[in-house]
């Protein structure tokens, strides 16, 4: 048999491909399983953007090979979206690079920068893609905790005392996933001094600004300096998930560097995708607002989904989801997970996902129609005994 190689053996498959394959054998069985688990908007992007797709399309030499930096006008939209929603000005020619959506990115960031030996800060909890891109280079990942006494943030004066000799890389993402800890500036200039400090390149994971959150804000809004990065995505703020759109803005010796990686990785983006993106980063504020108002609503039923499963959550946090603390008489969650799947029929997703420091927290996504949360609220509630 053909072995895979060692890199391979050091990445386990993604939590939720594994569980969507459960969740499908149970609707094969005939079970209606409710999903509150994935953070996949199920809201259309604006129409605008869905007709000047087509319309796009339907031009001749619109399906040839496209840059690997994208078209002009995408990194211009890019740069003037920056400035008009955070008050950052970027060099759309040096300082943006459009990428096939930023989950690429952090695997293009990754293995531009990262050698065998070399290591890696990575949050606890935090999204897996962090860990496994790092552990696909050869690096080593060290998880540094965030904990809620701390609003989720890093203690950056604890990772100092450490030896930080080969740690090269720091993620980092805020608005936080999956806690919903909010970004601010006084952290942002930490971080940016704490990277200056120890020569690290501190890279900010910044997908859901726009979401549930009156005051969007950049790490670049500090500066574009050396030891900064931010990635931005359309996938949450404007419903384009599966269209794969989203960006660097950097230092443009970091986006030379990527793109030394990525030219080798694809052939472009899709043209009228890029003609699509460019017309939703031009929607005007009200586009956000009315989004915010129905994941307002949705979450005000899921707080109710909190109450009912006497789950402790903070109003403050912000995105697409919320996070809340497990009840301390509950011994197992994963085992409470499961027996909320196949008795309730709905599937939340548990916090140790996420790291250990997210092993007594569930979080539930707002992607779902207001009457989907009401009907898993009363399934809940009919089957509270028997979960």
């Amino acid at each position: 048999m053909i072995q895979v190689a060692d890199r391979i053996g050091n990445v386990e498959e993604y939590y939720f491909s594994r569980k969507l394959r459960e969740i499908a054998g149970l609707r094969n069985e005939g079970k209606d399983i409710i999903n509150l688990g994935i953070g996949s908007p199920d809201l259309p992007p604006h129409p605008s953007v869905i007709n000047k797709l087509n319309n796009t399309a339907q031009n001749d030499g619109v399906h040839s090979y496209q840059s690997y930096k994208g078209i002009p006008e995408l990194r211009q939209a890019f740069s003037n979206w920056y400035n008009r929603h955070y008050n950052v000005s970027i060099d759309p020619e040096n300082e943006i690079l459009p990428l096939i959506g930023s989950k690429e990115g952090i695997m293009h960031i990754s293995m531009t920068y990262l050698n065998a030996g070399d290591e890696v800060l990575v949050p606890n909890p935090g999204y897996p893609a962090y860990s496994a891109t790092a552990k696909l280079t050869g690096a080593t990942c060290r998880h540094y905790e965030l904990q809620s006494t701390k609003n989720w943030q890093p203690d950056l004066e604890e990772l100092a005392k450490s030896d930080l000799s080969k740690v090269k890389l720091m993620w980092v993402n805020y608005p936080n996933m999956p806690t919903g800890a909010n970004a601010a500036t006084t952290l942002f200039k930490e971080l940016q001094a704490f990277g200056e400090a120890h020569e690290i390149l501190i890279c900010n994971d910044n997908p859901y600004s726009f979401i549930l959150n009156e005051e969007p804000l950049s790490f670049l809004s500090v500066g574009i300096s050396a030891h900064t990065l931010e990635l931005n995505s359309l996938s949450k703020s404007h419903n384009m998930a599966g269209w794969r759109v989203g960006m660097i803005a950097a230092q443009k010796q970091h986006i030379d560097n990527i793109l030394r990686f990525k030219s080798n990785m694809d052939s472009g983006m899709f043209l009228p995708v890029q003609q699509a993106a460019i017309e939703a980063l031009g929607l005007s504020t009200d586009w956000y607002e009315n989004q915010n108002k129905l994941y307002k609503q949705r979450r005000n039923v899921v707080y109710q989904i909190m109450d009912e499963l006497h789950c402790i959550y903070d109003k403050s946090q912000v995105g697409m989801f919320v996070w809340a603390k497990v009840n301390s008489k509950i011994s197992h969650v994963a085992d409470w997970i499961d027996s909320i799947m196949y008795k309730a029929e709905v599937f939340i997703t548990p916090g140790f996902i996420f790291g250990d420091q997210g092993d007594r927290y569930i979080r539930i996504s707002l992607c779902a129609d207001e009457s989907v949360f009401k009907e898993a609220l009363n399934r809940i509630k009919i089957n509270k005994n028997k979960i």
